[in-house]
């Protein structure tokens, strides 16, 4: 199952029949940005490393094979921006809250589901990339 395929069935088991849009056009305006159509995890996982503290120890419990840290709705709000979490309830149909709520529970587990094997991790250069990658941002 490819991460598109993913994100639209944990999405749509956790919203139910409530989602009336396209999940898999909405998550690719929120992960990929304005242009929509892609993923970036590698660009989420960098600015959640870049952020430190209990954002960076949180996604380095979804890159690893154990147990995923919980992300609140309001951390979701933050790392996505209030605006782009707003318009991915928007393509769906539901309120801002819900939509924040489906993403904690389908985030932690989109990334461990890449990570597992360490694919996603490979693709950014592994830890030491991540870390790299952190370091842009400040």
């Amino acid at each position: 199952m490819d991460l598109m395929e993913l994100g639209t069935s944990l999405i749509k088991s956790k919203l139910g029949g409530n989602a009336n849009g396209d999940i898999g056009g909405a998550l690719g305006n929120l992960f990929g940005g304005d242009s929509g159509g892609g993923f970036d995890l590698g660009g989420l996982v960098s600015k959640m490393m870049a952020g430190g503290g209990s954002l960076g120890d949180m996604v380095s419990s979804w890159l690893g094979d154990g147990d995923n840290e919980p992300i609140s709705t309001d951390q979701v709000k933050d790392l996505f921006g209030s605006d782009k979490v707003s318009a991915f309830a928007n393509e769906l149909g539901v309120d801002e809250d819900t939509a924040a709520d489906t993403l904690a529970d389908a985030v932690p587990q989109m990334v461990d589901k890449s990570s597992s094997g360490g694919s996603l991790l490979d693709m950014v250069g592994g830890m030491d990339g991540v870390m790299d990658m952190a370091k842009k941002f400040f």
